[in-house]
């Protein structure tokens, strides 16, 4: 499967996140001058924002990413629930979710900054003594949460919202429904039975699970190999993910060789809330069908781009799938997975469709026609022509959109199933590889030669015309932007 149809499938996703939900302040101004007072700065106040932190930071990241999410965590009654629902809102995320405490307070973090530089954190806000009713409102959404739900998160930072009925619960359930659970804890000892897919501790919190002291070095590979071989042996789960900030990742499994995934080298990244990047990717990965080396590499290049946002901050789903066409495009075999996943797909019964075409300029007549397409079977992959094929085609000043940004827009839409790229004039070549039961083209190719007509009968496979939207073209919306412009001298250079 390739890297792009993973992430395009993420909108498929019903994500339920477990965890201690915090608020995420940030005061920032700018510091001109000492306090008389003391020896501290004077900082004139420019602003303030408010974000979802803790395992809220995670349901924004699976939020952000195109999953649907259920969010489940202890706030109190008090003014930065207000903030944090809001926030989580803004986020499009349910907060009805929530249990709600009059006895507890509302965790918050608040970071002030002066000129860009952090000066002090202040947290507030305890959770760990709520009622027993509202622990049992949490059980009782939790049970229903989990008949919804595709992946479960759990993100326990010592708050008290995961206790052990919380993971005696997920754990009976796991024994009859396969769905994937992964556990990012500080104290990933106390899972030790919860039979989890995936644990993804820090490599302070690896060290600190088997007793090693801490340390302020860079992580050792070696070493962590060790440490991961130790929690392997001590922990009823399949995989475990140590995450060594600029060291990468290492991947181990019960039955697995370790795999070192390194991380990029990135000047002034900000790591705050990188992990629950990682985690909100990877589990999205595992949800719809990746294997765990390949969803912890996306679960990488997820917490890279997070890294090079300010403060807390999630990444789109366009930005991950974007990172992911480059990457496929890089494979120097971009097709086999793909071929593998369809062969699959054909002996299970199921009908492969193809479309193939520029798409330059997306326009509501290419969505309809890739609507139309795939009622015609069960799966649908689109062929694009890369920059080089389109502008021998239409000319030098031809795509307007490159292929990056073609493969995006056209992966992002609801019924297409998988995109890939092709250099040639036309695309035969691939048709004889993929092997498609149905190929479509518009039906303004009806009394015309259509190039790829001669092969169709030898693989198999039935070519469709179907009607067009009238008044929707490339050329046409071309020709709109340019008589609207000012200075119409390029018409004829750019058609």
């Amino acid at each position: 499967m390739l890297k792009v149809d993973i992430v395009n499938n993420f909108h498929k996703v019903r994500a339920l996140v477990i965890g201690d939900a915090m608020l995420d302040s940030y005061l920032e101004g700018t510091a001109s001058r000492l306090c008389s007072e003391g020896p501290v700065p004077v900082v004139t106040k420019s602003g303030e924002e408010r974000v979802p932190g803790g395992a809220a930071n995670t349901a924004s990241n699976l939020r952000a990413l195109g999953a649907q999410v259920m969010f489940l965590g202890f706030v109190g009654r008090d003014a930065n629930a207000a903030y944090l629902r809001t926030a989580l809102r803004r986020y499009d995320i349910d907060d009805g979710w929530l249990v709600e405490d009059p006895n507890i307070s509302t965790i918050h973090k608040m970071r002030i900054l002066a000129d860009e530089q952090y000066v002090v954190r202040f947290d507030e806000g305890d959770t760990t003594n709520y009622s027993k009713s509202s622990r049992e409102e949490l059980l009782y959404k939790l049970e229903q949460a989990l008949t919804k739900c595709d992946v479960i998160v759990v993100s326990d930072y010592s708050y008290g919202a995961v206790s052990e009925d919380v993971t005696s619960v997920i754990k009976d359930f796991r024994r009859t429904q396969d769905i994937p659970l992964l556990v990012d804890s500080k104290n990933i000892i106390s899972y030790g039975k919860a039979s989890a897919t995936l644990i993804t501790p820090n490599h302070h919190e690896a060290r600190a699970a088997v007793g090693r002291p801490a340390s302020i070095k860079p992580p050792d590979i070696e070493e962590m190999m060790g440490i991961g071989k130790q929690l392997l042996d001590c922990m009823d789960c399949q995989f475990i993910a140590i995450t060594m900030a600029s060291e990468g990742v290492l991947l181990l499994g019960q039955k697995a060789e370790p795999l070192h995934i390194p991380a990029y080298p990135i000047p002034k990244a900000s790591v705050a809330g990188a992990g629950d990047s990682f985690l909100a990717a990877t589990a999205l990965s595992l949800a719809v069908g990746a294997d765990i080396a390949e969803a912890t590499r996306i679960g990488v290049e997820n917490a890279r781009l997070a890294v090079l946002k300010r403060r807390t901050a999630v990444v789109e789903h366009r930005e991950l799938l974007l990172r992911m066409s480059t990457l496929d495009r890089q494979s120097d075999q971009p097709y086999e997975s793909l071929i593998a996943e369809l062969e699959a797909a054909r002996r299970e019964g199921k009908v492969i469709v193809m479309v193939n075409g520029v798409f330059d300029l997306l326009h509501a007549g290419h969505v309809n026609l890739l609507r139309k397409a795939k009622e015609l079977g069960d799966l649908l992959v689109v062929a694009i022509n890369s920059d080089k094929s389109a502008r021998r085609l239409k000319g030098p000043n031809r795509p307007i959109n490159d292929e990056r940004h073609r493969l995006e827009l056209v992966a992002s839409l609801e019924p297409v199933d998988h995109v890939v790229l092709f250099d040639e004039d036309t695309p035969i070549q691939l048709i004889k590889t993929i092997r498609p039961h149905v190929l479509v083209k518009g039906a303004d190719y009806e009394g015309q030669e259509i190039p790829e007509a001669p092969i169709l009968q030898d693989i198999g496979t039935k070519l469709v015309l179907v009607p067009l939207t009238e008044n929707y073209s490339t050329s046409s919306l071309i020709e709109r932007i340019l008589s609207s412009a000012p200075n119409q001298q390029l018409t004829s250079e750019v058609m």
